[in-house]
C-alpha cells in the first residue's frame, strides 16, 4: 500500500477508547488513525486487549469512554447491524446445513436484496475466492482453507466499508496458513476493503499487514510498518516478542553524535549511530540472530563494516547446539562468559565445503549498523 500523505483524513479513527471490566482495564486510552484500503494488524499475546478492541469496532462491546469514527461519522453507539462493518470470526461460523452458495447469500437475503442481484453478487464472490466449482457443496465437504475463503466471501458479499478479522487463519495448519496469508491479502487488495485483523502470530502480522500495533496490557507499545517493528523495536518487550533477538546488558562508555560504545560482560559494542541517552546509562544491546556472522577465526579488518569496529562487536565461544531447518541453520553458541546466543545462517548452497560442528570454537561478530540500543 502507498503510504498516505500527512494531510490525508483517516478512514477509521479511534479516539481515546477505553474498556473496563469492573477493576480490570482491558483497553486503555487507545488512539489510532487507519487509512482507506489499509490492512492493519493488532498483534499481542492472549489477554493483551486486542480482541476487545476489535469487538468494540464491530459494536459487540461498548467502550467505557472514547469514540470511534468511520469516514468522519461517530459510530461509537451504533449496534452491530447498523454499522457498515463485517466481522469474520476465527471459527468461520458457517451454517453446516447450507451450501457454499447459500452461506455467501445469507446476509444478502436478510437485507432483502432482489433474487437476481443476489445470484450475481454471489457468483462474483465465488469467482473472487476461486470457489465456483464448490458452490453446491456443504462446509463439511471443504478443506479448512476452502472454508476460510467461503467465510471471507460471505463477509465481503455485503460490500462492507470495514472488514474485521479475528485470528483469521488460526484454524489452519502451518503450511496452509502460510499459503493462505498471501492469498487473503491479494483478495483484500483486489476488493480494496479496509481491514483490521487480530493475531498473536508475528509472522502472520508481518506477512499480511501494512502496519502493526504491538499490544500489551491494553496499550500500544509500538506502532509501525513490519520493517520498523522488526528492525527498530522501541523497547525490550517488542524486540523479544517479534522474532528472535540476542540481548546484551551493558553500560554506555562513549556517547558521541555519530557513534556509541557500550561495555558488557561479553565484550564492547560499537554502535555506528547516535542514541538518545547519556554516558554511564544502563542499556541493552539487541542483535538479531541473522545479523551475526559465525566463523572459526577472528574477523579481519577487511571483513568489518569500518576499521573503527575492528576491536568491537565480537565474542568468542563454543557451539552448543545445531538445528537444521532447511532454509537456514540455527546455532546455539555458548560464549566464554557463559551466555548463550542464537545465530542463524542461510543455507544458500546444498553442500557446504566446511560445516561448523557441535563443540567447535568459533567467533561471533556483527556490524555496528545492525545493533539496536534499548533503554527499557
Amino acid at each position: 500500500m502507498t503510504p498516505p500523505s500527512p494531510s490525508a483524513k483517516p478512514f477509521l479513527r479511534i479516539d481515546g477508547i477505553t474498556r473496563r471490566f469492573d477493576e480490570v482495564v482491558a483497553v486503555n486510552d487507545i488512539h489510532l488513525d487507519i487509512q482507506q484500503g489499509e490492512i492493519f494488524a493488532l498483534l499481542g499475546s492472549s489477554g493483551c486487549g486486542k480482541s476487545t478492541l476489535l469487538r468494540m469496532l464491530g459494536g459487540f462491546e461498548t467502550p467505557t469512554s472514547g469514540h470511534i469514527y468511520l469516514e468522519g461519522e461517530d459510530i461509537t453507539d451504533l449496534p452491530p447491524y447498523e454499522r457498515p462493518i463485517n466481522m469474520m470470526f476465527q471459527s468461520y461460523a458457517l451454517f453446516p446445513h447450507l451450501t457454499v452458495f447459500d452461506n455467501i447469500a445469507f446476509g444478502l437475503k436478510r437485507d432483502g436484496m432482489a433474487k437476481n442481484d443476489i445470484a450475481a453478487r454471489v457468483e462474483q464472490m465465488l469467482d473472487l475466492v476461486q470457489l465456483k466449482p464448490y458452490a453446491k457443496r456443504k462446509p463439511h465437504q471443504l478443506s479448512g482453507g476452502q472454508q476460510q475463503r467461503v467465510a471471507l466471501a460471505r463477509s465481503l458479499a455485503k460490500r462492507p466499508k470495514l472488514l474485521l478479522l479475528d485470528e483469521p487463519l488460526a484454524a489452519l495448519d502451518k503450511k496452509l496458513r502460510e499459503r493462505t496469508q498471501l492469498e487473503l491479502v491479494n483478495i483484500l487488495r483486489k476488493v480494496g476493503v479496509t481491514c483490521v485483523m487480530v493475531t498473536h502470530d508475528q509472522e502472520e502480522a508481518m506477512t499480511m499487514a501494512d502496519r502493526i500495533a504491538v499490544m500489551k496490557d491494553g496499550e500500544f507499545l509500538q506502532l509501525g510498518t513490519p520493517i520498523e517493528i522488526y528492525e527498530t523495536p522501541n523497547c525490550l518487550f517488542v524486540a523479544d516478542f517479534i522474532g528472535d533477538v540476542n540481548l546484551f546488558k551493558g553500560r554506555v562508555e562513549v556517547d558521541e553524535p555519530d557513534h556509541v560504545v557500550i561495555g558488557s560482560p561479553q565484550g564492547r559494542h560499537y554502535v555506528s549511530h547516535g542514541i538518545t541517552g547519556t554516558q554511564g546509562m544502563s542499556v541493552h544491546v539487541a542483535v538479531r540472530p541473522e545479523k551475526i556472522c559465525l566463523q572459526e577465526r577472528q574477523p579481519t579488518v577487511e571483513q568489518r563494516e569500518s576499521a573503527a569496529e575492528h576491536d568491537f562487536n565480537c565474542a568468542h565461544g563454543t557451539i552448543d547446539g545445531i538445528a537444521y531447518f532447511g532454509k537456514f541453520t540455527l546455532f546455539h553458541v555458548r560464549l566464554d562468559d557463559g551466555m548463550v546466543i542464537k545465530v542463524t545462517r542461510e543455507n544458500a548452497a546444498r553442500h557446504e565445503e566446511s560445516r561448523l560442528q557441535r563443540g567447535q570454537k568459533v567467533y561471533a561478530w556483527w556490524d555496528g549498523s545492525d545493533v539496536v540500543v534499548l533503554n527499557q
